[in-house]
């Protein structure tokens, strides 16, 4: 499991915050999908912690450049 929390450039389809997701926790990232599509149907922030993760989150290449 990667303590990393990052957005990564290769396995992204919109954002990459599934698939930073999915690679901090250690699961399939489709998986991370599929559950985020179907918190769609339950009424809630979904969208709004989404858009949250996509700004705090660093891209890969940014948190790779800065070394922290």
């Amino acid at each position: 499991m990667s303590r990393k929390l990052v957005r990564p450039r290769q396995g992204r389809i919109f954002a990459g915050v599934c698939a930073g997701l999915a690679q901090r926790f250690g699961t399939s990232a489709n998986l991370v999908r599929l559950l985020f599509v179907l918190s769609l149907l339950l009424p809630g922030t979904q969208v709004i912690i989404y858009l949250a993760l996509w700004i705090i989150m660093p891209n890969e290449d940014r948190y790779l450049v800065t070394g922290s």
